[in-house]
Formats: structure tokens, sequence, C-alpha cells
């Protein structure tokens, strides 16, 4: 289905009854709804599941301007207002993660529970400098350049599976070797609907966020984040000492081994998924 934001068509993926508790699914930048295709069937019986597409991803529309958290946080806004019908668990992956925190700062009203995956939590003044070296970067970078001329060369789903499939993983090996064929699937998927000027503003380090670090997440809510030696860990140990500070139940695991793709990755994903299924069990009780 779509829904209007402000003029901008959200693309939302709605799953479940409609009249089960809600849980919002919010991906990462440069992907899409697909992502979290292999999810559904775990929640489908019980929950709501409403998956929504950013702005300039998947099947939304494209957005007048540049790309920050400040828009993204209101497709979140507008779904959970004209979909959810109450407070939603709420599901984010990086910049989904670091919006649903925001989301919970700004609207309490709309959330009642957090699980965020390796969330983008980072202030602007950190965004400008502290990440410089991790290996996402040049994968934004590559993205940024390759994805225009890939749409333009009518290269299908299937093709581009395979080329993504023998990509380098920044540990070493390929992405083919560690993570679900699904995963790397949405991942064709996602780059072939993208708009790639979302990437813009966090390369060039002009990205405005909306999650303030120095105050409390007033929800309940978990943190996974990557292995701390992983290079591409979004998540960093200023980000968990801020969150010890400021909000202290808030639970942060590090999974040892991971990467920023904890859902895609053979390694980890079920215990994503359980985390999950455990933290709704707490929260619909």
């Amino acid at each position: 289905m779509f829904i209007d934001n402000d003029g901008v068509a959200l693309h939302v993926a709605d799953d479940g009854q409609h009249d089960a508790p809600v849980v919002l699914v919010l991906h990462g930048i440069t992907s899409c709804t697909t992502t979290w295709d292999w999810l559904v069937p775990h929640l489908v019986d019980t929950h709501r599941i409403l998956r929504l597409d950013f702005r300039g991803h998947g099947q939304s529309g494209r957005a007048p301007g540049t790309y920050h958290f400040p828009s993204y946080l209101s497709d979140a806004i507008a779904v959970c207002e004209q979909l959810a019908g109450g407070p939603a668990f709420v599901l984010g992956h990086s910049l989904g993660g670091g919006t649903a925190a925001a989301l919970a700062q700004q609207r309490p009203d709309l959330v009642r529970g957090l699980l965020l995956e390796d969330p983008a939590l980072a202030s602007r003044d950190q965004l400008q400098g502290e990440h410089d070296g991790n290996t996402l970067l040049g994968a934004f970078q590559l993205i940024r350049q390759g994805v225009p001329r890939l749409q333009q060369s009518g290269m299908s789903v299937e093709q581009l599976t395979g080329i993504v499939a023998a990509g380098p993983r920044p540990a070493g090996g390929t992405l083919g070797d560690t993570m679900y064929p699904d995963a790397i699937r949405a991942m064709a998927v996602a780059m072939l609907q993208l708009d790639a000027t979302v990437l813009d503003p966090v390369l060039d380090g002009s990205m405005i966020t909306s999650f303030d670090p120095a105050a409390t997440i007033p929800v309940p809510a978990t943190v996974l984040a990557a292995d701390a030696a992983s290079p591409d860990a979004v998540v960093r140990a200023i980000d968990i000492e801020r969150l010890a500070q400021y909000s202290p139940h808030v639970a942060v695991r590090m999974l040892a081994g991971a990467g920023h793709l904890i859902h895609d990755s053979l390694a980890h994903r079920n215990t994503l998924r359980d985390a999950l299924l455990a933290l709704l069990a707490v929260t619909n009780g």
C-alpha cells in the first residue's frame, strides 16, 4: 500500500491481522522492505507487521532536495499515525535504528518498545569525522557511483544478485559465503530501486541527525551491536557509554564476530529473531 507524507508517496508492506499488536520495521540506508521478507513468517500469526520503504528507497517516492534524518523520522511518524492505530514496537537497522530511537524520544506516544540493530546513534559532529576508516563509507561511495549506471543498464535482479554474492566482505571472503541468499537478493532489489542521492549527505558529512545522544530513550529498548572489531561496525564505544549514562535501562548486547548486517548474516540472524520475539513477548504481556 501507499500513504502520503506531505506529498511524498510512501510504500508500506502490511502483513498480519489488523487488530494484532503492531511491529513497525525500518530498514537501513540503501535498503528496502525486501530485506525483511524473511521475518514476516515469524510474526504474521501474532502481529501486524508494517514495513516502510523510506523516501528515496524501494517503491517509495523520491524527495525534493536532500535526504536527512528529520525527513526519515517524518516518514516513520506518518506510518504510525496513519496506519498503526496505537503505539508500535519498532525494529530498526542502521539508519532505521537511529530513526527508531529518535521516534521514541520525540514521539514516545507512538512507541512501546525498540530493538535497534547496530543503529546510527551518532550526533552530527561525530558523523563528520569519527567514522573515517569505516568500510561502509567505501561501500557507499561505490554504490553512489555505480547504482545509476546499473539502473540505466537494464540489469535484472538475478544478474545483480550474482554480482553482489561474489562481492568482498569487510572481514574477508565474499558476501555469498556469510549471508543468506535472500539477503543478497534483497540487496540487488534495493539497488535497482534506490535514489542514489540518499547517500550524498552521508558522504559529504552534512547529514542532519534527529536522535539526541545526551537525552534518554524513554521506552524499553535493546541494542544489538556489531562486534567493535568489525571494520563496518556503526555502534561505537562512545554510543554505548552515552546509553549507559542517559538511558541505563537500555540493554546493549555486542555480538562477537558480527558485522553491521546482523539480520543478513548466516551466523547471527537467528540471534536477532530470538531477541525480537523475546522482547515482543514482554511488551505484549
